[in-house]
């Protein structure tokens, strides 16, 4: 019997040893009894559990859906319609103008489009002064295909803000606001809006800068406020008004502005931080209009001054902007900051050149107390400064201008006078190779040292002869203006 037994058992035995060496020598590929693993390095491929769960996230990683399903429903569609007008053009040297009158021409009726954010359950909506400036209508529509008219509340051209109100709703949806203090260099952002009139479209990037001065906004106003947040999500035309947020679905900024060459997308696009919007639209919801404070204070920082005065002013050893004038009776001047002082902080927040000076400054309204810090003789000190009222400023000619201060007139040697701060588009512009900064000394043959004097000799004569300087030019220039009507303002 074990003889008969045991060939079956050498031949069983041959046989399992044959089949096992067979298949590993062909399937070498197959795994043998292995775990199926969680991640597996290098592979860039991840299993997913039955559930559609990835398995094998990486810790920290970005999830952007709760935030863009928050956001898209809050961010609106804007377009703004201005109506077909005719225009007269009265050039005097047209002969046609000359043998049958001034040419009139119509323009037709245009359609411009933005975005715009949600800001309150009942209807209050950020967006772009630019996207709004020269509108009749405003129609919004809204992520579920409502359409409505809105009303401008109010425009503020230097920050580039405009707050509209949709009447009748009450349960909209809408972004909380963030704050952009809090936005930090390499941060994933959002970007939101309706580009080149599509629908919503969410796109996202990081933040690359903050601070930035791109001087868009100056081409609209004098006393443009820029410190934008600059990122790398894409922006095009028609994202103007719509929303940056960040991950938690906060809004951090208004979009604005690009740098671009070909005017679409080239790798930057700028927001308007959420600060600023905030502290503007209170103003235009509380008083119709923004409410400008100043610390009354001329400076210079670290991207404006010369390498000979960064080392002669200790700008190159100190981060802040030096004051190079205190105007007199200003908030800054009652706190006691002098000339020579460099100013580090406002309110606790680090400020080294102008645009962060200006962030900080649109954050408050005259009256408000702010804390100081600045180095004197490289002494740590501080103040708190109450802030004043923008400093009047008198609009003749359509141009602007303020008093010389008293260093600057001692700077220039003269008794008294007043600058041009801005030219403006009125008759002194046109009429006048006059540029920014000149100096008005006289007007016919009478010195003007103050802006009650200036405005008193161009109200009394409808033919003024204006003369002055140049600073940094020599001698003496006139201005003769005949047939004037000085228009005043503030």
């Amino acid at each position: 019997m074990k003889q008969r037994i045991l060939p079956v058992i050498i031949t069983a035995a041959v046989t399992s040893l044959s089949t096992f060496f067979i298949a590993n020598h062909f399937q070498r590929s197959v795994p043998y009894f292995a775990e199926v693993p969680r991640h597996s390095a290098g592979t860039g491929a991840n299993y997913a559990s039955f559930n559609g769960e990835v398995v094998g996230t990486a810790p920290g990683a970005v999830n952007f859906e709760a935030a863009a399903a928050t956001s898209v429903k809050a961010v609106v569609h804007v377009k703004t319609t201005t109506k077909a007008r005719r225009v007269t053009d009265n050039n005097v040297n047209d002969i046609y103008a000359q043998l049958f009158g001034p040419r009139q021409y119509i323009i037709p009726s245009q359609v411009e489009s933005g975005s715009g954010v949600v800001i309150s359950p009942d209807g209050y909506i950020v967006t772009n002064n630019h996207v709004v400036a020269n509108g009749d209508e405003v129609a919004v529509t809204f992520n579920d295909r409502l359409t409505a008219t809105a009303k401008v509340v109010a425009k503020d051209a230097a920050t580039d803000i405009a707050l509209l109100k949709v009447d009748g709703e009450k349960n909209l949806a809408y972004l909380e606001l963030g704050n952009s203090d809090d936005v930090k260099l390499g941060q994933w952002v959002l970007a939101v809006g309706y580009p080149l009139s599509l629908d919503a479209t969410v796109t996202a990037g990081i933040v690359s800068a903050k601070g930035r001065s791109i001087g868009v906004n100056k081409q609209r106003s004098e006393t443009a406020i820029e410190s934008f947040i600059q990122t790398d999500a894409a922006v095009n035309p028609g994202n103007s008004g719509g929303a940056l947020v960040n991950t938690a679905g906060q809004l951090v900024g208004i979009n604005s502005a690009i740098a671009s060459p070909t005017g679409s997308y080239a790798g930057y696009s700028y927001a308007l931080p959420v600060n600023i919007v905030r502290k503007v639209v209170n103003d235009m919801m509380k008083f119709g209009s923004v409410q400008r404070a100043y610390l009354g204070i001329a400076f210079i920082d670290n991207k404006t001054a010369t390498p000979e005065q960064m080392k002669t002013l200790g700008l190159d050893r100190n981060e802040g902007i030096y004051v190079m004038n205190v105007l007199p009776n200003s908030g800054a001047a009652v706190a006691g900051i002098q000339k020579g002082d460099i100013i580090t902080s406002i309110n606790g927040q680090p400020v080294s050149d102008e645009p962060q000076v200006q962030e900080q400054m649109a954050r408050y309204q005259p009256g408000d107390n702010i804390s100081v810090a600045f180095l004197r003789s490289g002494k740590v000190m501080s103040t708190t400064v109450k802030l004043d009222k923008a400093a009047r400023q008198l609009t003749l000619l359509g141009a602007s201008f303020r008093p010389l201060s008293d260093d600057e007139k001692g700077n220039f040697g003269v008794q008294g006078g007043l600058v041009v701060t801005d030219l403006g588009r009125g008759e002194l512009a046109r009429k006048t190779q006059m540029h920014k900064g000149f100096v008005i000394t006289d007007v016919n043959n009478n010195p003007v040292a103050s802006v009650a004097e200036l405005e008193q000799a161009f109200g009394s004569s409808k033919n003024i002869q204006i003369s002055g300087f140049q600073p940094g030019y020599q001698g003496r220039y006139y201005y003769t203006l005949n047939n004037i009507d000085a228009l005043n303002g503030n």
